[in-house]
């Protein structure tokens, strides 16, 4: 791990010295952009959401934009790069801003109940939604702003998460201003989603910028920092496997959760639930599934001596994990559906 921080670090210390390149035209591509905030801003009016893509970080592009273009509204900006997003706290604000905008109106819902007494904190999702969604106003330019760094980042990209921020765009005092930089982004999506709900006004904005920011967040898929990732790690390990190599390490997995106490699954009794339920399991060492499992720590060999394997087996490597082997497979299990 210390050899491995320390080309981390030449990594960085050589990325940080090298020299920008065609500045100038990147500036003039920016400015080009620039001339079309009025007819984004007139688009969000119109009832649309703007996504915008491209190659290259968008986040400079869409704060210049709101912080000189949306002057006359309020702006919550959501960082979709980050692992953990808060959906419900940015819901909450949603509705205190939108708020103060009924009152700067002269409107007010829930009886012109004071602003520090609003029971915001304690009303669940679909009150707030339907708050937001609420018919306070026929101005129908009076909305909320909320800006979305890479809408299919990590810490969004669950279908849970996006069938609220669809909701949440479909209300009639919500505008959405966001980014996707994934090439398989919009597969987040339905039909409905993408036409009704998010509304998209799709904006092709390459800005060739360094994803200085956002890359900060985003752990490398091998380094192991905790229990999360290494879950985390493991699933994308499993998802890249054949059915029959994910087969064969659920049968690993259902032992380790019938046999807490043993250290791992003999070879030999893995074979024959292999061959149970046809299976194809020849030679665990050879083949290709099964050195990805071992490449990856997901499965950890053990021999107590040359060639045997009566000693031999395998079991679950969690000592980075922060948990007991068998709740590390639990997780494992519950993280993907066989």
């Amino acid at each position: 791990m210390l050899i491995f921080n320390v080309l981390l670090q030449e990594l960085r210390d050589a990325y940080a010295n090298l020299e920008p390149k065609h500045e100038r035209e990147i500036n003039d591509l920016m400015n080009s952009y620039k001339k079309s905030y009025p007819e984004w801003v007139f688009i969000l009016r119109c009832g649309f959401g703007l996504l915008m893509y491209g190659f290259g970080s968008k986040k400079f592009l869409i704060e210049d934009f709101a912080s000189s273009a949306l002057t006359d509204y309020s702006v919550v900006v959501i960082n979709g790069y980050l692992q953990q997003i808060h959906l419900k706290q940015v819901v909450i604000t949603l509705a205190e801003l939108l708020w103060d905008q009924l009152k700067m109106h002269g409107k007010t819902t829930w009886e012109n109940v004071p602003k520090n007494q609003q029971p915001f904190n304690t009303k669940s999702m679909d009150d707030l939604i339907a708050f937001l969604d609420g018919p306070h106003l026929e101005d129908k330019e009076c909305f909320v702003c909320v800006v979305v760094h890479n809408i299919d980042g990590p810490g969004l990209r669950d279908s849970d998460t996006q069938q609220y921020l669809a909701r949440i765009a479909a209300c009639s005092h919500i505008r959405v201003v966001a980014s996707i930089d994934h090439v398989n982004a919009p597969l987040l999506w339905d039909k409905k989603m993408v036409h009704t709900q998010f509304n998209w006004y799709w904006l092709h904005v390459p800005t060739f910028a360094p994803y200085n920011i956002e890359g900060t967040f985003f752990p490398l898929v091998l380094a192991h920092s905790g229990s999360a990732q290494t879950v985390k790690t493991a699933s994308i390990v499993l998802q890249s496997l054949t059915p029959n190599a994910q087969s064969v390490f659920k049968v690993v997995a259902e032992h380790q959760l019938a046999h807490p106490n043993e250290e791992g699954m003999p070879l030999n009794n893995l074979y024959t639930i292999c061959r149970e339920r046809f299976l194809h399991l020849k030679s665990l060492y050879r083949r290709s599934a099964n050195r990805n499992f071992l490449l990856h720590l997901l499965l950890k060999a053990r021999s107590t001596g040359y060639l045997s394997t009566d000693d031999c087996s395998i079991i679950v490597e969690s000592q980075n994990s922060g948990s007991g082997g068998p709740n590390f497979v639990l997780d494992m299990m519950r993280w993907r559906q066989y």
